[in-house]
């Protein structure tokens, strides 16, 4: 059996519509939407703001969706740690390694990597 492919897109849509978290829709001209998803599908969102009509927004025109506040859980990273909150800390590989100042080696010239 296949596993149903994760869609951060609905899952992100999904969250702040059941949250009623307001977003800011930017879209292609600069235009800026500001209201609550009510729904959502393949190709459009529908959007509710204070003293207008529900606007159907074509998902092709949108550059960005901003949350006015976080959505909690709506994507399990597999590279977060849980807390004792139950949500998660990123753990980045990166970070864990100790940090070395970088080496100039005799008579080369510092670069700001080596200063």
């Amino acid at each position: 059996m296949n596993k149903p492919q994760l869609n951060l897109q609905d899952i992100f849509l999904n969250q702040v519509r059941k949250e009623n978290i307001g977003v800011t829709i930017y879209l292609i001209g600069g235009v800026q939407l500001r209201g609550m998803v009510r729904g959502f599908d393949a190709f459009t969102i529908l959007l509710d703001s204070v003293g207008k009509p529900t606007q159907l927004v074509y998902k092709h025109a949108v550059t960005s969706i901003v949350p006015s506040r976080p959505v909690s859980n709506f994507y399990q990273d597999p590279n977060r740690e849980p807390n004792r909150e139950g949500g998660g800390e990123r753990r980045e590989p990166e970070r864990d390694r100790e940090y070395r100042e970088p080496r100039s080696t005799p008579g080369s010239t510092p670069t700001p990597e080596t200063e």
